[in-house]
């Protein structure tokens, strides 16, 4: 691992930024395909705030997607790299198809060339992104020591073991309560909390206030708090105060709205941020009284009781889907089945907890099956028979994976089962599916789709069959 961090720290301080290239900088949208240097192909997108000058020294967000797609990383956060007067950067060619130190390389060249560029605040460097981006983006500060904040919405660290008190940054994760990530990102609070790195988790609820988009925008608020605690930014007594009476006004909203370990988990957070700023102790009658709250106290037991249920069930999860794929066991596929019925009685439960568990449950089987199909794709040898119980279980655990029923039916033709692809394949119509020219491309069907019952499906469902089907 040491190896791997000094090859990534050696490429980070070895990028050239040198180029001859004009750009032309428009402030207020998000200029695509700006060219990192002449020689080399790629580019990154870019977002300037409608105040940007170029006699000022501004803050900067270096955003990652991991499918190359740089203007899509950079336009969840452009809002609030309006309001808060932030530069956003996104390079539109990291991509998880490529190694750490290949994306680690493509992500220095894009930084040095905005800093050779751009009036750069060097103190003032932050990195973030969604999903897999944010979670690359906490790799970022172990090759730079100038990057001084992550943003991750979804998305958690990256390699506990290279973490290390001597090189700290702060991380502010975004997640949903309604999301199994949320869980995994507690986890890393509490590794960060160990560590004594600087660092905030708030949760958000899809649909209610306040929303994902309200926390970036308090992310990059945050990135200016700390820099005004530590004097690198002039102190704004009338920003720092605004901005700690709209999150208080958040917290009392939450308690209306009865949510209140939510509004508990955000007091404490807002709490650590404004404590070396101003007073906070009208924050912290806020959080006397909820503790001492009946309903609050309930809602703690329940949700308690709810994630203990939870933490048994993923164990559940886990285990047997090692071992159905590890013993081939197909029958156990209505056992399944029962479990996905279960996990919808619970996201539809009245009790707004259990609802939680519920889909934090189909998200943690959703990332246990994509998981394991692709650690099997990844193998030397492919293992058919366990693929195909896993594109099995897929369309139990996602009925609109169109994916899993196309790689049943083209695994089941490859051995000539051809009566479990047929099975598939009404299953697959049934759910809408009309691409006509994606089914006669699936692989190893050549023999299924010239055969009476494949053509009676086609006419049934699309009306429309390739081959003619001879009554007897």
């Amino acid at each position: 691992m040491k190896k791997i961090i000094l090859l990534l720290t050696f490429a980070f301080c070895c990028v050239s930024t040198t180029s001859a290239q004009e750009i032309t900088l428009r402030k207020g949208i998000i200029l695509d395909s700006i060219r990192v240097n002449d020689s080399i192909s790629e580019n990154f997108a870019l977002y300037l705030p409608r105040k940007f000058d170029v006699k000022e020294h501004w803050p900067v967000l270096f955003l990652f997607n991991m499918e190359g797609k740089g203007k899509a990383a950079i336009q969840p956060f452009v809002q609030a790299g309006e309001n808060q007067n932030y530069i956003l950067v996104a390079s539109n060619h990291v991509n998880d198809s490529l190694s750490i130190t290949q994306n680690v390389l493509i992500a220095s060249r894009v930084i040095n060339r905005v800093l050779a560029i751009l009036p750069i605040d060097a103190r003032r460097i932050y990195t973030g992104g969604i999903a897999l981006g944010g979670t690359f983006a906490s790799i970022m500060p172990i090759v730079s020591k100038n990057i001084k904040g992550i943003v991750s919405v979804g998305g958690g660290i990256a390699n506990a073991d290279v973490l290390t008190p001597g090189n700290p940054f702060q991380f502010i994760g975004i997640t949903s309560v309604n999301e199994y990530k949320s869980i995994q990102m507690e986890e890393s609070e509490r590794l960060l909390n160990n560590l004594r790195f600087s660092n905030q988790l708030f949760f958000y609820e899809e649909h209610t206030n306040p929303s994902a988009i309200y926390f970036v925008d308090l992310t990059l608020q945050v990135f200016t708090l700390n820099a005004m605690a530590k004097g690198e930014v002039i102190k704004d007594e009338d920003f720092i105060l605004d901005s700690y009476r709209k999150n208080l006004m958040v917290v009392n909203s939450l308690i209306k709205d009865q949510k209140l370990l939510r509004a508990y988990s955000f007091s404490e957070e807002i709490m650590e941020i404004f404590r070396v700023h101003l007073d906070i102790s009208e924050l912290k009658e806020v959080q006397k009284s909820l503790r001492k709250s009946k309903e609050y106290k309930v809602a703690k037991r329940m949700e308690s009781n709810y994630r203990f249920q939870e933490e048994l069930l993923q164990e559940d999860y886990d285990y047997a889907v090692y071992e159905d794929v590890a013993t081939y066991n197909f029958n156990n596929l209505g056992w399944w089945n029962f479990q996905m019925q279960e996990i919808k009685k619970f996201q539809n439960a009245e009790n707004p907890y259990e609802r939680q568990m519920g889909n934090r449950l189909k998200d943690f089987v959703d990332y246990l099956v994509d998981k394991n199909i692709k650690e099997l794709k990844e193998e030397n040898v492919l293992d058919e028979e366990g693929l195909t119980l896993l594109y099995m279980l897929n369309t139990i655990t996602d009925s609109d994976n169109h994916d899993a029923y196309i790689g049943v039916i083209s695994l089941s033709s490859k051995v000539e089962d051809y009566s479990t692809a047929l099975f598939y394949l009404e299953e697959l119509l049934k759910t809408g599916f009309t691409d006509k020219q994606r089914l006669y491309d699936i692989p190893n069907t050549a023999l299924l789709r010239i055969s009476p019952e494949y053509n009676a499906l086609m006419l049934t469902y699309l009306k429309e069959a390739r081959y003619d089907i001879k009554e007897q």
